[in-house]
Order: structure tokens, then C-alpha cells, then sequence
């Protein structure tokens, strides 16, 4: 699936219903009763994390949230029912910026849901007005209107590995064969326009126990020389890399000059971020069934200098595949 992990959508929380001024006669007594309901309440609007989702793709088409509106009060003494709230689930981490007054909030708690806004109050009933139901004029007759706002969500985390590199050194295959993705796949420049997701499974779970975890890879687009000037679709791109914990560094088997296609991207990174280069990273020498064994030698010995774990690879090598998957599997998210 293709990644969502920066948007921005309007978020609009219940009205509050009206009071009703309703009045009761009984015949036979000359008394007339105000018999009027409240308002009920408008529902609001909640974010809570949650580790069943991994990115913001369910706002791909739906850019406002509503919660429901109270229902107005009735006669007889009959409130009105509070409206529904709308709960929003989000990956942990997601940065909300009520961009109105720049407030940031980040959804961390996966058992508290957070208020982002609150429905109206219930318009008052003339239910409780004794002395003179008639001459009684509710001062909060109407419900209260719903917080409504503007929201810019990030997030802040999109995937455990990303799978980064030049174009077309492999990644999207990899992300394919590896977790059952199926990221766009061709043979010229940017196929990947944004991060392609995919899972496998964890020999331990996010707090250590055995079995039970997955590892989120993401499939991040490629860069080129410049990205971090803007070329290409360069920092976007490197946005998304900040945005993994553990960095794959896809480079093609067949590429004629192994180290400065390392070094380019590197100095990309420098660039951009220093925390990019302080990321645990290994080094995938993809395609290497298309090399001889000498020559993958000779590139596993001038990338030692980097002081990285140098992994070779091939789709087409069920064997290079099981042992990536058993790396993957290994590491403690």
C-alpha cells in the first residue's frame, strides 16, 4: 500500500441541540406547567493511538470529521440525546498542529483517547422555570456551536526499516518478495512516487517477548545527487527516511562504481540531517545474481571501509532471501 504520512484535514465537533419551550395545561387546574426538555449535547471529537494502524492513508479521500449533533430537547421533560463522538485512531506519535493557533499535540497513549474538540453545550429547556411558565424567555434557548478546526497531521514515525538508494537499485522488488507488497515496479526513474509499506513478522514484540511482532518495511523512492537542494523530489523524499529507525541501503550489484554511489547518497544525507548518518544502516548489494562471485567480492571488500553490515541479495535467490528475512526477524523494534 502506498504511504500517507502528512495531512491536512478539518475536524468539526457536534452542535449542541436546542432547549424546547413546551407548556402542559390539565384540565381542571389553572396552573400551566413548563414542561420543556434540554438540549442534548453535541458529541466531540477524539484522537487515540493505535498499533493497528501504520500510517494516515484512511484521510487518502476523507478530509473532514464530523462528530453528530444533540438532539433538541422535547416536551414533557424529555432531553435531548448527546450526539455521537467521533474517535479517530492514529498511529502512535502523529503530531497534530491546530494550525489556527499553532497548538501541537502528539498521540502517544494508546488507552487515552485525547479531546481535540468539543461538542456544544444543549440549548436550555423551560422544564425548570416555576413562577410564571409563560413570561419565561430562556437566556440559552439555542445549542451551543461544536469546535470546529484545521488540522495538519504528521507522522512521525512511517515504518521500523526504510528501504532507501539511487532509482532503480532494487528496493521496490525487495519490499515485494519480502512481505507480499505490490509497490509499482519499472525499470526507469522514479516508479515510486510515494513510500510503499509491507510487513513480515518479528522473532520478538515491540516490549521483547518472543513471537507475537511485525516489522513495518517501507519501500522509500529513490534519491539522486542533489536531493537535498530539492532535485528530483529530493527532501520530500528524505522526509520519509527520517522517519525509520533502521536504514537498508539498496545498491545495485551491477553499478559501475559502487563507493560513490554509496558516498552520494551519504552526502545527501549530511546535507540534509546529521541524524540521518547516526541511523543503524546496512548495506544490501542487490541484483548480485547478475555479477560474478569475483566481482561481488571485490565491492563486499571496498564497502568494509564504512564499517557497515554488508548483506548481497538477490529475488531470484530463495536462499540470499531467507537469510535477509532471518536478519529482519531478528531485530528487536
Amino acid at each position: 500500500m502506498a504511504l500517507i504520512d502528512d495531512v491536512r484535514i478539518k475536524v468539526k465537533a457536534g452542535n449542541g441541540g436546542n432547549g424546547a419551550k413546551s407548556f402542559l395545561t390539565i384540565t381542571g387546574n389553572p396552573k400551566t406547567f413548563a414542561d420543556g426538555g434540554n438540549g442534548g449535547r453535541g458529541g466531540s471529537v477524539y484522537f487515540q493511538a493505535s498499533n493497528n494502524i501504520s500510517d494516515l492513508s484512511q484521510f487518502r479521500f476523507t478530509k473532514v470529521v464530523a462528530a453528530k449533533n444533540g438532539q433538541n430537547g422535547m416536551k414533557k421533560n424529555l432531553f435531548g440525546k448527546k450526539g455521537e463522538d467521533a474517535l479517530i485512531l492514529v498511529p502512535p506519535g502523529t503530531q497534530i498542529i491546530n494550525e489556527s493557533i499553532d497548538e501541537q499535540t502528539e498521540i502517544i497513549d494508546l488507552d487515552v483517547p485525547i479531546l481535540i474538540a468539543k461538542g456544544g453545550g444543549g440549548g436550555q429547556g423551560n422544564h425548570n422555570y416555576k413562577p410564571d411558565a409563560r413570561r419565561y424567555v430562556p437566556q440559552n434557548e439555542v445549542g451551543g456551536a461544536g469546535e470546529e478546526k484545521d488540522l495538519h497531521l504528521i507522522l512521525n514515525l512511517i515504518a521500523d526499516i526504510g528501504l532507501i538508494g539511487l532509482p532503480n537499485a532494487g528496493k521496490s522488488s525487495l519490499l515485494k518478495i519480502l512481505t507480499n507488497a505490490t509497490p509499482k515496479i519499472g525499470d526507469y526513474l522514479f516508479t515510486t512516487l510515494e513510500p510503499n509499506l509491507g510487513t513480515v513478522p518479528a522473532s520478538h514484540d515491540s516490549q521483547g517477548d518472543a513471537g507475537g511482532g511485525k516489522i513495518i518495511l517501507a519501500d522509500i523512492p529513490g534519491l539522486i545527487e542533489g536531493a537535498s537542494l530539492g532535485k528530483g523530489l529530493g527532501v520530500k523524499f528524505l522526509k520519509h527516511i527520517e522517519k525509520t529507525k533502521i536504514l537498508m541501503h539498496c545498491i545495485d550489484a551491477q553499478d559501475a562504481d559502487i563507493l560513490k554511489t554509496y558516498e552520494t547518497v551519504r552526502r545527501e544525507f549530511k546535507e540534509y540531517s546529521q541524524k540521518l548518518l547516526e541511523k543503524e544502516e546496512i548495506i544490501l548489494i542487490t541484483k548480485k545474481d547478475l555479477v560474478s562471485s569475483k566481482k561481488l567480492k571485490e565491492q563486499i571488500t571496498l564497502l568494509k571501509k564504512f564499517k557497515r553490515k554488508i548483506q548481497p541479495v538477490s529475488i531470484y535467490e530463495e536462499t540470499s532471501i531467507n537469510t535477509l528475512k532471518e536478519l529482519i526477524e531478528s531485530f528487536k523494534m
